[in-house]
């Protein structure tokens, strides 16, 4: 083999053909995200502990690149497996504040429910790939058991938010698989039908929580604290913010966990409704951009696994978004690559690193 052909060959598999205009976006939420998060929790060692994550993320990403899609369908068997033996060993072995969530693996903690995310459309994913038609009630089936067992047990540890995401990402899977309005329309009645079972066999604390959401005025000093802070925060940045380290809600701890699921609010509060704009636009051009590159995908598993992981990061952004408005439910979902978190920013920028896969392999792809 000539000298030329061997430099590109390694040229191809240490750079791989990035996505420069969702890789920039990529790096500019995680950088405004540790910005925000340095003005909320006012403390060096967070955000560096938060950047060592990010960077893991990033290094998640850039692996994840390098492999084909073909080779992902090849192993996700493997991954989904792996992730549900992971989640099982949670009730034995886990650890949490309020519940098992982790696993203590020694060096770091990992939350297995935050794979699942990625393992779930990846199996839904595989399985309508092999579907010669669209899907009809039989896949139908098959791909509520592949997401549907996981989001039971995530739900039980107990992880509302985590286990409506897991649903939702094997759900985008089927949309986009060509599932007719009339089957979505059945399963959207059968759903409001079995809400009321839903209802009785919630906590009592996601009964508050939704009621609270009805009504936050119900219980100003307890359960409805949370949102009444968060919209003083947000009302009271106006259109273009207090600035930079100057919010009050946050620094006098007026607002609980500003660094987490409220850490939106610290940001409203500092940059204002022009600053949340941006943000917003930030989050929709990196959904946008990824679809554009699942659409461009010249294969079937690529194309509904890339549309999937962007319309998740959409329901994170929407969710997070409404919690902190009063206009959902507070179920503990955080903001994507801006909240405090490890296991989920590493999965994130991990499942964008398979988007970038599907734009660095395209040409290879049959």
């Amino acid at each position: 083999m000539s000298a030329v052909p061997l430099r590109g060959l390694l040229r191809r598999a240490l750079v791989p053909r990035l996505d420069l205009p969702l890789l920039l976006a990529l790096l500019a939420l995680p950088a405004i995200g540790l910005a925000t998060l340095y003005s909320a929790a006012d403390s060096t060692a967070v955000v560096l502990s938060q950047s060592i994550r990010i960077a893991a993320g990033l290094i998640a990403l850039y692996v994840l690149a390098r492999v084909p899609p073909v080779q992902w369908r090849l192993w996700t068997p493997w991954a989904y497996a792996l992730s549900m033996v992971l989640l099982m060993l949670v009730p034995v072995l886990g650890t949490g504040r309020s519940g098992r969530h982790w696993l203590d693996l020694g060096l770091f903690y990992v939350q297995p429910a935050e794979l699942l995310k990625l393992t779930v459309p990846m199996m839904v994913a595989a399985y309508l790939h092999a579907q010669v038609r669209v899907p009809g009630w039989k896949a139908l089936a098959v791909c509520l058991l592949i997401a549907g067992a996981p989001t039971a047990l995530i739900a039980l540890q107990p992880d509302l938010g985590t286990a409506l995401l897991v649903l939702a990402s094997g759900a985008f899977v089927v949309f986009l698989a060509g599932l007719a309005w009339w089957r979505i329309g059945v399963l959207v009645a059968l759903a409001l039908a079995l809400a009321p079972l839903g209802w009785g066999l919630m906590r009592d604390y996601h009964r508050t929580r939704f009621l609270v959401f009805l009504d936050p005025e119900a219980d100003p000093l307890g359960s409805g604290w949370n949102v009444i802070q968060s919209k003083i925060a947000i009302g009271s940045g106006g259109l273009f913010g207090k600035g930079w380290g100057q919010g009050t809600q946050s620094r006098l701890d007026f607002l609980p966990e500003h660094t987490t699921d409220f850490i939106v609010s610290v940001f409203a509060e500092e940059f204002g409704l022009v600053g949340m704009l941006g943000l917003f636009a930030l989050c929709l051009f990196i959904v946008g951009r990824s679809l554009w590159i699942a659409a461009n995908a010249r294969d079937a598993y690529a194309r509904l696994l890339s549309g999937a992981l962007a319309l998740t990061f959409l329901v994170y952004v929407l969710v997070n978004a409404g919690m902190v408005s009063g206009l959902l439910p507070v179920i503990g979902v955080p903001m994507p690559l801006l909240s405090f978190g490890g296991t989920s920013a590493v999965t994130l920028l991990a499942g964008f690193g398979m988007i970038m896969s599907t734009h660095a392999h395209r040409k290879l792809m049959k």
